[in-house]
């Protein structure tokens, strides 16, 4: 047991690439419990939070698993960091969960300094690396963070009740961080694996895909404004669809039809289409067309869902020595979780009968995928990294080649 949690700390994708889809699984469960009471009638309030159950909701999916899955990231890709630090981050983020889940019997800004904690301290380690490489291009990370901080902030103010009605402005801030972050991430790393596979398969230099630098430019700086311009609806509906746009031209030229044979692959492009579908669902509700909550999930299961399902999952590969190809279990997984994204979506814009029965399924859908994943990964997290196979010896040289005695 103790040689597993050394492990498990060891490394940022194994500790917190375990405990996202964990918590995405209880939290889910949790959540499906109070909408099965609801949807057959019943009464029910969640024993320990003192948040209204659709806010507890919102918030430890993006606070909790999104926080989670971008730390795994973070700490294995760009600021790898000690045992030590590993296992106080994981404190931060479990104390966290704790706090806002007991908040109805804690004050509030206990649970506000204890949940406001971990994203803070990542940026801290975030920032430090990038001094020490000297690498400004990565300071993006840490403007994101930033965003993500200040939507917390705003959840946790309206929770304790020094402001009013910010908690949802503060759940958009950070949803939308999310999203930036993904539509950053996925321009660098979708079409270079795209190449990469292309390459593998004999594909002539001249019809990989090519740079984008303009539109690459151009999504970095729209994703770094639009969580901020969240609480001004009509100014971020622009943004949304300005990003949108931006973004599908360059996933038009990354050729993502060429992925369908690959799972990591097509998980990758299949979230960076959810994407900017997402964003203009979001922008059409705010002119009153089809539903705000609907578009919302559409960003938060299908694009943030499944882009660190297919990001985890292809990171856990990587750095455990195992080939880059997804088990079935996982494969099945970015699957499913564009189906949960369907179901979710449809619950809130189609027949008012169908609400609770489709938003039970999207739920039903996102705790199997996650099962899935982690069926197929959890061997690779907390298992030691196979020894690689000992180079081949040289054939012995012929008699002839060989040196003569002195």
């Amino acid at each position: 047991m103790r040689a597993t949690v050394k492990l498990l700390l060891g490394e940022g994708h194994r500790s917190f690439f375990l405990l996202a889809p964990l918590w995405a699984i209880l939290a889910g469960l949790i959540w499906q419990l109070w909408l099965f009471v609801h949807a057959t009638g019943g009464m029910m309030a969640l024993p320990g939070p003192g948040m209204a159950p659709h806010l507890w909701h919102g918030h430890e999916m993006i606070f909790g698993y999104g926080a989670a899955a971008l730390a795994g990231f973070l700490l294995t890709s760009l600021a790898g960091a000690r045992t030590g630090y590993i296992g106080l981050a994981v404190a931060f983020w479990l104390a966290g969960r704790l706090a806002v889940w007991a908040s109805g019997a804690l004050p509030g800004l206990l649970v506000a300094g204890i949940d406001l904690a971990f994203l803070p301290l990542l940026a801290g380690r975030v920032a430090l690396i990038l001094v020490r490489r000297r690498n400004p291009q990565q300071a993006v990370f840490v403007v994101f963070l930033a965003a993500l901080t200040l939507g917390n902030l705003l959840v946790h103010l309206d929770w304790i009740g020094w402001a009013y009605g910010t908690a949802e402005d503060g759940l958009r801030v950070g949803l939308l961080a999310l999203i930036g972050l993904i539509a950053v991430l996925g321009g660098r790393v979708t079409p270079g694996f795209i190449r990469n596979a292309l390459r593998r398969a004999g594909t002539d230099d001249n019809s990989l895909p090519p740079e984008t630098p303009r539109l690459d430019r151009a999504t970095i700086a729209l994703s770094i404004l639009l969580p901020w311009s969240a609480p001004w609806p009509r100014l971020a509906s622009l943004l949304a669809l300005a990003l949108a746009g931006v973004h599908t031209a360059r996933l038009i030229r990354w050729h993502p039809l060429s992925t369908r044979r690959e799972p990591l692959l097509w998980a990758l492009a299949l979230a960076q289409t959810l994407l900017p579908l997402g964003l203009v669902l979001w922008a059409l509700a705010s002119w009153k067309v089809g539903s705000e909550v609907a578009a919302l999930h559409v960003l938060g299961i299908g694009a943030v869902g499944g882009m660190t399902l297919a990001v985890m999952s292809r990171a856990i590969l990587a750095h455990s020595g195992r080939a880059l190809s997804a088990p079935a279990p996982v494969a099945w997984a970015y699957g499913l979780m564009a189906m949960a994204a369907a179901a979710r979506w449809l619950g809130s814009s189609g027949p008012t009968p169908w609400y609770f029965t489709l938003m039970l399924v999207a739920g039903a859908i996102w705790i199997l995928s996650f099962t899935l994943f982690l069926a197929g990964l959890i061997e690779a997290l907390t298992t030691p990294r196979p020894p690689r196979p000992a180079p081949p010896s040289p054939p012995p040289l012929p008699p002839e080649m060989k040196s003569p005695r002195s």
